[in-house]
This record gives structure tokens, sequence and C-alpha cells, in this order.
């Protein structure tokens, strides 16, 4: 892994390791994106996303609008939410930027200059935003 540009987030993502399906491509409430710190100074900043989990997962960073909270993206019949507006995401094994998703036990990196605001992480993988895989970062 090359040398991380700016402040450097790990972000995890997780699931339980096994079917959650509970309708057509949707999942229940069992998985889970986090960061280490729900707050940090604006400028460089690196997500280093860790995939602990069994399965595939990606991460995007999309702004926060107004009073909007993480989580409540309309899911579409595909089991994603719209990625308008995305800044950049990790989604690619062992290197930066777009990809197929981070393989289990693997990591994956983007480096975006973010300016003071309220950011959604989030993975956009079918069912998974759904399933629980959101969290808000508050850039100051």
């Amino acid at each position: 892994m090359p040398t991380l540009a700016g402040s450097v987030i790990d972000v995890t993502t997780t699931d339980r390791g096994r079917s959650m399906m509970a309708g057509p491509g949707m999942m229940s409430g069992s998985m889970r994106l986090t960061a280490d710190r729900a707050t940090v100074v604006h400028g460089k900043l690196t997500f280093l996303v860790t995939n602990a989990g069994t399965i595939p997962h990606e991460m995007l960073v999309v702004p926060l609008a107004g009073t909007q909270s993480a989580g409540t993206r309309p899911v579409g019949r595909d089991g994603r939410v719209d990625e308008a507006g995305s800044l950049g995401e990790a989604a690619a094994t062992c290197a930066e930027g777009e990809g197929d998703g981070i393989l289990p036990s693997a990591t994956g990196w983007v480096t975006l200059d973010l300016q003071p605001g309220r950011y959604e992480l989030f993975c956009n993988l079918p069912g998974h935003y759904w399933a629980g895989m959101y969290t808000e970062l508050t850039v100051t």
C-alpha cells in the first residue's frame, strides 16, 4: 500500500457472514459501516476502508443537505440509493478509487479534499444501505 495522503480516517465494513435476504434483493439491518471518528478537520482526507466482513463492500462519500440525516436516503427497487453528488468512492480491492467492491479481509481507499460540512459515508451495493451500512461524518 502506498503512503496515504492527508489525515487518514479508518473505516470498517462488517456483516454477519450469512445470507440476510429479507425480501427480493433486500437485507435486514444486519450490516455496519463505521468510521474511527465522527468529526475531522477539513482538507485532504484519506478514507482507508477495511472489509472485516465475509462479502464485498464499498464506501461512497456524499454530502448531506440541510437537516438530512444519514440512513434516510430512499432505496430504489434495485436495492441501491441515488449516487448523485458522490465525491468519490473506495471500491477497489487493495487499490484506490472505484472498483467492483473491496473483498473480505482486504482494504481500499480514496483521498478527497473535503470542505466543512456534513457527509454520509455508505455502501451502495444492492441491499447494503438498507441493511445499515452508513454513517455520518462532520468536517469542521
